[in-house]
């Protein structure tokens, strides 16, 4: 998953360029702000985005939520507390935010499921007054789909049997 001089580049497609967009907004060990983000630049991926707030008491909010993850999340969760969620969705949200927070970069993985899997990217905010911030992205995709976009060597390599990658 690792790439010696650039770091982790995504599983997919929408990773990868996230992700780029992400280091384009980066100012020299500083990630950008939430307000540094153009939605217009990413609208491409707009409905699988959304941004959890992480208060000074601990508390996981979501400040905003795209449309297609209700099919994740099984209803709208803008405003909501991550602790709202059932425990799986939960501890998926909790693992990455908690990983990319202590890391200060990119961090995603893939939870493989019978028929689908979920691909998922956290990528660290600045911190405000309020607290941390996360930008993330994950998508569902079809198992069948997924054997064919990690069907190239590149891809191949980048696939770990654990759900985190760094």
């Amino acid at each position: 998953m690792n790439s010696e001089s650039t770091g982790f580049q995504g599983l997919t497609q929408a990773h990868a360029e996230l992700i780029s967009y992400w280091r384009d907004q980066h100012i020299v060990g500083v990630p950008p702000a939430r307000e540094d983000l153009d939605p217009g630049a990413i609208r491409a991926h707009l409905s699988a985005l959304s941004i959890v707030e992480i208060g000074r008491d601990g508390r996981a909010r979501f400040r905003l939520v795209g449309s297609s993850l209700r099919q994740i999340f099984g209803r709208d969760m803008g405003g909501r507390l991550l602790s709202e969620l059932s425990r799986d969705v939960q501890d998926t949200w909790s693992l990455g935010i908690a990983s990319v927070l202590d890391q200060r970069r990119p961090i995603g993985g893939l939870i493989r499921g019978d028929v689908e899997s979920h691909a998922w990217l956290r990528l660290p905010l600045q911190s405000g007054a309020n607290g941390a911030m996360v930008l993330c992205h994950d998508c569902l995709i079809p198992n069948q789909r997924l054997q064919q976009t990690f069907s190239g060597e590149s891809r191949r390599q980048q696939v770990l049997p654990s759900n985190i990658a760094a």
